[in-house]
Order: structure tokens, then C-alpha cells, then sequence
């Protein structure tokens, strides 16, 4: 987390943080798409009556948005990407879709 605290220091970082949000559709941990890296932690169902009528049945989580550059770098930074750290298949292919080469 050092590390993370240092990148924002030097303003290297342009993530965006979204802080709690609420979905009816359970979210993925990490999502891709072209020019992003989305990150979901903290993930809780949640169950909500407002009146009769109002009812909320879904999820609420903290949501990340990452620049897929600035989160390649962030990773190899944190030595996530070198050899002496076990990483899930998912995870890697993610990885390779984003050009990372492992």
C-alpha cells in the first residue's frame, strides 16, 4: 500500500474512486473493457425497504476506476506480475489481455 500512497504523491495515479455504490447485478472483483481496469472490494448483498412500495434488492460495494496503464504499472510496481507470486489463471489471462507479459 506504500507504494500506492507514493504513486499518488507524485500524481501518477488518475484513478478515480467512487466510492460506495449499490447494484441490482452481483459485480465481478475486476472488470475490463478498452480502456479501463474496474475494481469492486468490500462486496455485500443488501436488502432495503423504503415505504411500501420502495424496496432495493441488490449489492453495495467500493468501486475503483484504474487507466489500464496506470494499473499495469501499479502491479509491476508491486511486484505482483514477477515470478515469486502465485496468481489465479483468471487473473493472469486478465493480465495478458492487457498486454502484461508474465
Amino acid at each position: 500500500m506504500n507504494i500506492m500512497k507514493n504513486m499518488l504523491k507524485e500524481r501518477r495515479i488518475k484513478m478515480k474512486d467512487y466510492g460506495r455504490v449499490r447494484s441490482t447485478i452481483s459485480p465481478k472483483p475486476m472488470i475490463i473493457d478498452e480502456f479501463s481496469v474496474w475494481i469492486h472490494k468490500n462486496i455485500t448483498e443488501v436488502s432495503e425497504n423504503v415505504g411500501e412500495e420502495n424496496e432495493f434488492i441488490g449489492y453495495e460495494y467500493d468501486m475503483i476506476q484504474y487507466d489500464k496503464d496506470e494499473y499495469i504499472e501499479l502491479i509491476t510496481e508491486q511486484g505482483i506480475t514477477h515470478g515469486n507470486y502465485l496468481l489465479d489463471l483468471g487473473f493472469r489471462l486478465s493480465l495478458v489481455e492487457m498486454g502484461v507479459k508474465l
